[in-house]
């Protein structure tokens, strides 16, 4: 099979946006649509799941190195984490779709994620009660991560300027739809479905070894202080955007002249972007669409 020419994809204009299921996607995400639903996922599969820009490569290292970094350490130099953990949904130049990766994963368990809303998670997931990590990170920091990635990330639409960017997120007009209908829709599921640990990002940036120790818990791992400190270490923003394995520097539909896959990792850094209208504007929206559920974030620590 001749290799795709990839420069000349990458000048080729973006995807558009378009309304798929109810919500906003690119075609990179619904090329293989049959292959997503019909995916059949095993007992011990562990689904990571977050809107974008939540956390998910964060997570997904800390279960890789869970699970594998003592048994395959190989792993951890040689292959990039896009690879170990496949992104289900995804079908992206120069690499195997989400589902082959899958299907192909050598590991016990297969670590596999998504940015699927909760309605549109292949349903054997469910049918076979696997365990669910799921990431939720406030609006504010959320959106302005977004933006950033957008703006050096290819296969995404342009995000345009800042003040219309927000419109967009609160519009619900971002690739993965609605934050709102997102967060709260795995919010929800966890009051039915025992099997999902839902976690904050705040809550990590907080205090990482204690976010890694309830992880365990919820997985039923019994890992030494020490394992847990080490990886707690390993898993340090500034460690991982060092490291060519997590920072996603090798994969090619990122312009990392614009701005790093892996930006600031902070909690805050909305309020060096929010203008005071934008924020109390954003406030207003916020309240009406976050009124009717018990979720709870914190915009600062």
């Amino acid at each position: 099979m001749e290799e795709p020419d990839f420069s000349s994809m990458m000048s080729a204009s973006r995807p558009e946006l378009i309304e798929f299921e109810g919500i906003c996607m690119s075609h990179y995400f619904t090329d293989d649509w049959e292959n997503v639903q019909n995916f059949q996922a095993r007992p011990d599969d562990i689904l990571i799941s977050t809107y974008p820009k939540a956390g998910t490569t964060w997570v997904s290292y800390i279960l890789d190195l869970l699970y594998f970094g003592n048994t395959a350490p190989e792993r951890q130099t040689s292959i990039p984490i896009f690879m170990r953990v496949p992104f289900i949904e995804a079908v992206l130049p120069t690499i195997p779709t989400g589902v082959q990766l899958a299907d192909n994963l050598p590991t016990t368990p297969r670590l596999i994620k998504t940015h699927l809303p909760v309605q549109l998670v292949p349903k054997s997931f469910w049918e076979q009660n696997c365990k669910v990590v799921y990431v939720a990170r406030n609006a504010k920091d959320n959106l302005v991560s977004y933006f950033h990635f957008d703006r050096m990330n290819q296969i995404q639409p342009y995000p345009g300027d800042w003040n219309n960017y927000i419109q967009k997120f609160m519009d619900g007009k971002t690739a993965f739809g609605p934050w709102y209908d997102h967060v709260c829709g795995y919010w929800e599921k966890k009051q039915t479905y025992s099997n999902l640990h839902y976690m904050f990002f705040e809550d990590m940036v907080e205090n990482t070894d204690r976010e890694v120790e309830r992880l365990c818990t919820f997985l039923g791992l019994s890992k030494p202080t020490e394992e847990r400190e080490n990886i707690t270490q390993n898993v340090h923003f500034d460690a991982m955007k060092q490291n060519q394995m997590t920072n996603y520097s090798t994969l090619p539909v990122m312009n990392f002249s614009i701005s790093p896959f892996m930006r600031k990792g902070k909690v805050g850094d909305w309020k060096n972007h929010f203008t005071v209208a934008q924020n109390e504007q954003f406030d207003e929206h916020y309240k009406e669409k976050m009124k009717n559920t018990t979720l709870k974030f914190r915009t600062q620590i």
